[in-house]
């Protein structure tokens, strides 16, 4: 069985290599053995962001002190740029030391460093590397992603959404976006529309994590997004009410065509036990129906409370099913929920509980026993 390829593994010694082929096709007499010795030396010890880190620093070495030469230098290396192995997903990795060298050493000459990072975002993305220029030099940053939200590259587009997203995974948290997102607004209600899927997740993960800290202002605007808003920018909608639908906000459900009422009746909640081994799955069955003379449509989630070590709970929300109740047509519905050793969490032995949502209210609740 192949070794499986980690993040961390997009920057090592092939990535280095093209790099320095880059940086020699522009350069004249570039010193190729020198910089790829030391830009390897210790490299393989280091995880991901180290590595970026590292081999920016090593840039540093051999690129001029002079930010407006080694601007000139960058702005060619798209045109050389060694795509490297299209079945490689990692293979853009190679591009995000030379992207991100400008978020370190261009950030007094901001109107240079945003003309750079628009022309290589295409090989990696800027994201992270626009965001120190978003907290040092708001103004004319803020200016040119809107400019950008204009741009006929759809790289550049995107580049305007996501990296002006306040909790960009990965990256700085924009602190003051996240308490007044205000300023990302024009840029979003330019790219609503765009006709690009990969701008418009863009625009959508931008408003989820906007939702996180201003709920109120991301469901008023999806408001107004939603009069005559095409299936593409309906997407859009549903996709950024995500969070603020697994936490069950009741006013979210209407606006993505869901019934404004939960009127259910819960005829029987039950689990096939209520002692559950570690590796085993919890099969629990629901049976349901409608309490209105209306059609309904609604969403069905559930909520695992997770026993902490200090023996305190924790939930998460996970997705069921999506239902259309008839009036008095009973529904019944079977799940499995597998309680196995994942990276993400860590479980410990005790009382948990499961709960129903419907629309994201609690309607039913039962407790059962994880052992080890």
């Amino acid at each position: 069985m192949a070794e499986q390829k980690l993040m961390k593994h997009g920057l090592s010694t092939d990535a280095v290599k093209r790099i320095c082929t880059v940086l020699a096709d522009i350069i004249d007499d570039f010193p190729r053995q020198p910089f790829q010795n030391e830009a390897t030396q210790g490299l393989e010890r280091l995880e991901l962001k180290q590595r970026v880190d590292y081999l920016i620093t090593v840039l540093n070495h051999y690129l001029p002190e002079d930010f407006h030469k080694t601007a000139a230098i960058l702005l060619q290396v798209k045109q050389h740029w060694d795509w490297g192995d299209e079945e490689d997903a990692l293979s853009s990795f190679a591009a995000w030391p030379l992207i991100d060298y400008v978020a370190v050493y261009g950030i007094n000459h901001p109107q240079l460093s945003l003309n750079v990072l628009a022309e290589l975002t295409s090989l990696f993305s800027a994201e992270f590397a626009i965001r120190r220029f978003i907290d040092e030099h708001f103004q004319l940053t803020h200016k040119t992603l809107l400019n950008w939200s204009h741009n006929p590259d759809e790289h550049v587009r995107r580049l305007a959404s996501e990296g002006i997203r306040p909790r960009l995974p990965w990256g700085k948290r924009l602190k003051t976006l996240c308490d007044n997102p205000e300023p990302i607004f024009p840029i979003l209600e330019v790219l609503k529309d765009d006709p690009s899927l990969y701008v418009r997740k863009s625009v959508a993960n931008n408003l989820n994590d906007i939702s996180k800290d201003n709920p109120d202002k991301v469901i008023s605007l999806c408001r107004q997004w939603q009069y005559d808003a095409s299936p593409e920018r309906e997407w859009i909608i549903r996709h950024a009410l995500r969070s603020l639908v697994k936490q069950g906000r009741q006013d979210v459900f209407p606006l993505l065509g869901y019934s404004e009422t939960v009127d259910v009746i819960i005829k029987s909640f039950n689990l096939r036990s209520k002692r559950v081994e570690m590796g085993d799955s919890l099969e629990f069955e629901l049976i349901l129906s409608s309490s209105s003379s209306q059609i309904q449509k609604l969403v069905l989630d559930y909520k695992i409370h997770h026993v902490k070590a200090n023996g305190s709970t924790i939930s998460k929300v996970f997705k069921w099913k999506n239902i259309t109740l008839h009036e008095n047509q009973p529904h019944s519905l079977n799940k499995l929920h597998p309680f196995k050793i994942i990276t993400t969490r860590k479980y410990y032995p005790g009382e948990h509980a499961i709960e129903v949502l419907l629309n994201g209210q609690s309607m039913a609740y039962q407790t059962f026993d994880l052992i080890f």
